[in-house]
């Protein structure tokens, strides 16, 4: 039922949490999970042009470290990844990508952020997933960092 569950990942500390739910299922299963992250291009392409590319630089860094973040752990529990950053927009690349690897499960990680906080952080990527995914969501409280 779930060959292939996708976690989208920032390299927050709330990761670990939703980690641990998609380690738990894919070791039931014997799934492999998907680490991707998103760097938004929204952020970099909003700042001036001369800071552009040191922003889009350091964002893919920090896509790339969360990715392998997730591999790492996954090879510590005995589980195969797949790891992907792109660029874009986040729920967007998240549902494409989805779409795409043939994904069974997405497990994604919420703040439960709401009014001010939630216009602040560009909207809830997490909504926008649960709402547009034709593959079931798993949405794991994570709390603040």
């Amino acid at each position: 039922m779930y060959d292939d569950i996708l976690v989208p990942t920032d390299g927050s500390g709330g990761t670990d949490d939703t980690l641990t739910h998609a380690l738990d299922i894919a070791t039931r299963r014997g799934a492999r999970v998907h680490a991707l992250s998103v760097v938004d291009r929204r952020i970099y392409l909003s700042a001036a042009r001369d800071q552009q590319d040191d922003i889009l630089e350091s964002l893919t860094e920090s896509a790339e470290s969360a990715v392998e973040a997730v591999e790492t752990r996954a090879a510590g529990e005995d589980v195969e990844t797949v790891g992907a950053v792109r660029d874009g927009v986040p729920h967007s690349e998240i549902l494409k990508y989805a779409d795409e690897a043939g994904i069974d499960l997405i497990v994604i990680g919420t703040h439960g952020r709401t009014g001010r906080d939630k216009l602040v952080n560009m909207g809830s990527v997490t909504e926008r997933v649960v709402e547009n995914a034709t593959q079931p969501v798993l949405v794991v409280h994570i709390g603040d960092d």
